[in-house]
């Protein structure tokens, strides 16, 4: 099974603008939670009747599916999805979020309309913004919510020490690590892009428009917010300028029109903002540069929409907490019904030998790990691997004890039958008269012959054998003492062999014993051995997604510093020098930290063999080894 998303003929609604505040659709978080690949999420805000859904739809590959509408009515409500296969990276899923048009007459709710624009740029890994006309001052007037953002978003908890006004500004500092890339969608542009008379592309038009201007009066400072905003949270910028898709008397029919009776220039546009998303947007990862599945992302849809109807502000940390927290729980059952279901199925054959049953244990508790090691993430102290270990141990103790209880059941119906016979023929008095003890040694020597010749005893064989032995070791000594063709001394001698037999057949049963244990040690170990490689695994692969975070956030700022220099914003450059030398401390000390988890994860590891090697030992016990 790919994991991939189910076949979605239109978008759903995934949060609803309910009374009273947002509210999840529990059927879209169902959909969600059965995609299991990595989700690259695209969101598209901007104001209301700015033609948002026609994007989305092109994106979708269709025609129709996110509602447009031709008056002045918005036609989003709350933000829909479409979760559609990746068209050009295999293995992911395109998941689309249309928004409520931001500014809508009818709903009159600014708050509202913050909250929408907030949950755009912590649920995606592109943001789209929708415009019409230009952008100029009043366009990035408009876009006031992006100035809002640090009020609306917290990097740490809440609950931290740091709470000065210097640590807000250094957590603002680091919102570009976690924000998506942003995308400006000019719409019905009609002007030429030159500046001071030269032509110039989309992407310097949008550096042009966000352009700081020098000083420090008021007007100044309200002039640059919006603009450093952009400049500061979001990694990446790109435009692009769309022009009119047909004419007026059209419009009206955009959604049903042949893609043959656009404007040319248009679906040239509209071809190159598609595959600078498909080919750019990277996958949506979180705190930690941890990659967001479907699953993963219906966690931290509810964390944030609770979090806000909660009145409280959504924190990046507490949400990635949560939501590794969930997700790793459900890895953890998810995975420990993988081993019992196929230990389940596997006891069906019981009675079996142990290295039977510790083949059958080692290769489903490896297929357990591995799924765990591919859905669980930040599981920090190994708390939750750790918990799968232990439900995995405490079952296996449970089918170990079974099997042995299942073997001594099979091994004395197999004696009693084989017994049968002796049995008989001693109520008959077969063996008492002179010369019956050798035809009774004879009799039971065949049985224990028969008896060997059983397969599939499992583990109990040669100690049941023992018992059952010891038991009629009384029988053969009365047979012995009546049998008159024998001399005292012959008797002497045939009790001496008894109890050589029985000796014998003693240590076959410790042999056994001793054998089982010293499988079930070396399984063990190998079993902590693959736990401690796929925990080693585990870690560098999170090391590498840090890493590739640091690396982004630094690019980034450095970009951004190179051009504050060139435009000759030496205070801002500064600012951003700090900020680089914050990254590059960060990451030198992530570069020199040793791998000190080892001693974490170990200790309950061992702790976790312990248990299953004590039903071993238990079982060593009972055949009085440590006497």
């Amino acid at each position: 099974m790919s994991g991939g998303p189910p076949r979605m003929p239109a978008p759903v609604c995934l949060i609803e603008n309910a009374e009273g505040g947002l509210r999840t659709v529990e059927s879209a978080l169902d959909i969600l939670r059965g995609i299991q690949q990595p989700v690259v999420v695209v969101a598209v805000v901007g104001l209301y009747r700015t033609g948002k859904s026609y994007l989305m739809n092109r994106l979708a590959g269709q025609q129709s599916g996110f509602a447009l509408g031709s008056t002045i009515e918005s036609k989003t409500k709350g933000i829909w999805m479409w979760c559609v296969p990746h068209p050009s990276k295999p293995g992911h899923t395109l998941l689309l979020l249309d928004t409520e048009g931001l500014g809508d007459v009818d709903k009159g709710d600014s708050k509202n309309d913050a909250w929408v624009f907030c949950l755009g740029v912590l649920l995606s890994s592109t943001l789209v913004y929708n415009s019409r006309g230009t952008i100029d001052n009043q366009a990035l007037e408009k876009l006031h919510y992006v100035t809002e953002l640090t009020d609306h978003i917290r990097i740490k908890s809440a609950e931290a020490p740091d709470d000065d006004e210097e640590d807000d500004d250094e957590e603002d500092s680091k919102f570009n690590r976690y924000f998506p890339g942003f995308v400006w969608a000019v719409r019905d542009f009609t002007l030429e892009r030159k500046i001071d008379g030269r032509d110039v592309s989309e992407d310097e038009y949008l550096d042009f428009a966000l352009q700081l201007k020098k000083g420090l009066s008021k007007k100044l400072v309200t002039y640059n917010l919006p603009r450093q905003c952009i400049r500061n949270f979001f990694p990446t910028r790109k435009c692009f300028t769309f022009p009119f898709p047909t004419s007026a008397k059209n419009m009206t029919n955009l959604d049903s029109m042949a893609e043959a009776d656009l404007c040319p220039d248009f679906r040239d546009v509209a071809d190159r903002f598609c595959s600078h998303v498909f080919a750019e947007s990277r996958v949506k990862t979180v705190q930690g540069g941890h990659k967001v599945t479907g699953s993963r992302f219906s966690h931290l849809v509810k964390i944030y929409v609770d979090t806000i109807n909660s009145g409280a502000v959504p924190c990046l940390e507490n949400a990635v907490v949560a939501m590794a927290e969930i997700e790793n729980q459900s890895a953890v059952n998810e995975c420990f019904r993988l081993y019992e279901q196929g230990m389940g199925d596997f006891s069906k054959a019981f009675p079996t030998d142990l290295g039977t049953v510790s083949t059958e244990h080692l290769r489903l508790d490896g297929l357990a790990m591995q799924e765990f090691q591919k859905r669980s993430f930040k599981d920090e102290g190994g708390k939750y691997m750790t918990q799968l270990a232990e439900k995995v141990s405490q079952l296996y103790e449970k089918l170990i004890t079974l099997n042995m209880e299942a073997s001594e059941k099979l091994c004395r119906n197999l004696l009693l039958d084989l017994y049968g016979p002796i049995a008989g023929n001693i109520k008959q008095g077969t063996y008492a008269k002179s010369g019956g003890y050798e035809i009774y040694c004879r009799d039971r020597d065949a049985m224990v012959a028969k008896y060997r010749q059983q397969d599939k005893k499992g583990m109990k064989g040669e100690e049941v054998l023992e018992e059952f032995l010891q038991e009629k070791n009384a029988e053969a000594n009365s047979i012995l003492k009546a049998d008159e063709r024998l001399t005292e001394a012959d008797k002497k001698m045939a009790e001496a062999r008894e109890q050589a037999k029985v000796q014998e057949q003693k240590v076959k049963a410790e042999e056994q014993r001793s054998q089982d244990l010293q499988r079930a040690l070396e399984d063990e170990c190998r079993s902590q051995e693959e736990r401690v490689r796929r925990l080693e695994e585990k870690m560098e692969e999170e090391k590498k997604l840090q890493h590739e975070e640091l690396d982004r956030a630094l690019e980034s700022k450095l970009k951004e510093q190179k051009e504050m220099m060139e435009k000759g914003f030496k205070g801002q450059a500064e600012i951003l020098g700090q900020d680089i030398k914050e990254l590059q401390r960060e990451k030198q000390q992530f570069q020199e930290a040793k791998p000190g988890f080892f001693k974490e994860y170990i200790v309950p590891i061992v702790k976790v063999g312990g248990n299953v090697l004590s039903t071993f030992l238990q079982y060593k016990a009972m055949g009085k080894m440590f006497k």
